[in-house]
């Protein structure tokens, strides 16, 4: 049985049902299965046991501290893009010696924090970066570790907003350039070129575009090899995609063997930087049926839960499955409905058509998949408070973020003295 079952009529999280959490903590609220999490982690852990691994969860999938910290308990490091993540990283327990800082806007002063904490490596992701990063170290009198992210002009074949690998996306320096950043940077002060690093895209379902993408980067530190740079490391980045309706993605042990193959002879230390392949089917969203609105042509299900709260089907089309919690009685006809949330946009839309057995007002409903790119991603658009979330740990669960009210964000804003 999955973490996520009907039991005995009502759909559960683990042992918790979903209606205990609503009944507990209210609606919309996310809610996360840790036996996913650690089941997740393991699963990557085991495939990569006989390769030279380093598996760094990426952050930006869902940065929640529970999450994070059930996720360190495991050994696993971090892949961060912002000091607020690294500050998140740290807190939840992951040395900073297992933490590898992306993004390719780092502030000054985002650097001169990771240098502090004395973070494994930044991966640097343009010339004028480099440069800065330099000033940083030199000033703090340290040498920065330093992966320079190539871009190698691959196609995952995800969606253009998750795509990262091709010529007209802004990350990372294009591979046929390369080798004369590499020697720029040996030029530098207070920073030592140690790897190459490549990410080529989010939600992969296949392994083509990985192999190709390795392939490269691999042939690349061969070649810096021979150009006199000690480079022992190979960021081979994240992107290995979940299910969320039929996709067949690879398995941990496909892509591990995949990575084995590619970095075959180099004596690299590898990084690996899964965020949604590990989170992703480890939370539901769940939210309360308001009203159920007969149009024209369609009919409408208006949840209390909206695309502030889970952005991914306004942003990307993001199809995630949606079951009711009680659990239809057998023979139940489902017909097609529209659900959409209360927030005055037509985007804000879940599901369009989507066969339900007719919902009614009260009714609680669970949205799939909602553990990756779901809290972290949410606004108070609407001013419309952040959702709760809650860890489930068999027959218990806790809030790990409660739900802010509309008074703390009034709290927030300052009136100027001539307006009061």
């Amino acid at each position: 049985m999955t973490a996520f079952a009907y039991r005995a009529g009502w759909f559960h999280a683990e042992a918790v049902s979903l209606a205990r959490v609503a009944e507990a903590v209210g609606t919309p609220v996310y809610c996360y299965a840790g036996s996913v999490l650690a089941d997740g982690y393991r699963a990557f852990a085991a495939a990569f046991a006989g390769q030279d691994a380093g598996i760094c969860y990426a952050l930006k999938a869902n940065s929640n501290l529970a999450v994070v910290g059930t996720l360190a308990r495991l050994g696993a490091g971090a892949d961060v893009v912002s000091e607020g993540e690294l500050m998140r990283a740290l807190a939840a327990g992951i040395p900073a010696d297992r933490i590898v800082f992306s993004g390719v806007g780092k502030t000054r002063a985002e650097m001169k924090a990771a240098l502090t904490a004395g973070i494994f490596q930044l991966n640097v992701e343009s010339l004028p970066e480099l440069e800065a990063l330099s000033q940083v170290a030199a000033g703090l009198g340290v040498t920065a570790p330093v992966a320079l992210r190539v871009n190698p002009d691959i196609d995952a074949g995800t969606h253009h907003k998750i795509s990262t690998g091709r010529k007209e996306n802004k990350f990372g320096i294009d591979i046929d350039h390369a080798r004369e950043a590499y020697a720029f940077a040996a030029g530098l002060p207070g920073v030592r070129a140690v790897g190459v690093a490549v990410h080529i895209g989010s939600q992969l379902t296949s392994l083509a575009p990985f192999r190709a993408a390795f392939k490269k980067a691999a042939h690349l530190v061969q070649a810096l090899r021979a150009d006199g740079h000690a480079i022992d490391r190979l960021d081979l980045g994240g992107g290995l995609g979940i299910v969320y309706r039929e996709e067949t993605p690879p398995t941990p042990t496909d892509y591990a063997a995949l990575v084995a193959e590619a970095t075959q002879g180099l004596g690299c230390r590898v990084l690996l930087e899964p965020g949604r392949a590990l989170v992703g089917n480890a939370g539901v969203l769940l939210t309360r049926v308001l009203y159920v609105k007969t149009g024209l042509h369609r009919r409408f299900v208006i949840v209390d839960a909206a695309m502030n709260d889970l952005i991914r089907p306004s942003l990307y089309d993001a199809w995630h499955g949606i079951l009711p919690v009680a659990e239809p009685m057998p023979g139940s006809v489902a017909e097609p409905f529209d659900v959409v949330g209360p927030v005055c946009e037509t985007g804000d839309t879940f599901a369009v058509q989507r066969p339900l057995v007719a919902p009614r007002p009260g009714d609680l409903m669970a949205v799939l998949s909602a553990g990756a790119y779901g809290a972290v991603m949410a606004s108070t658009y609407n001013t419309r408070p952040l959702v709760p979330e809650v860890l489930v740990d068999g027959d218990r669960f806790a809030v790990i973020r409660p739900r802010v009210d509309c008074a703390a964000l009034l709290a927030l804003d300052r009136l100027p003295s001539w307006l009061e």
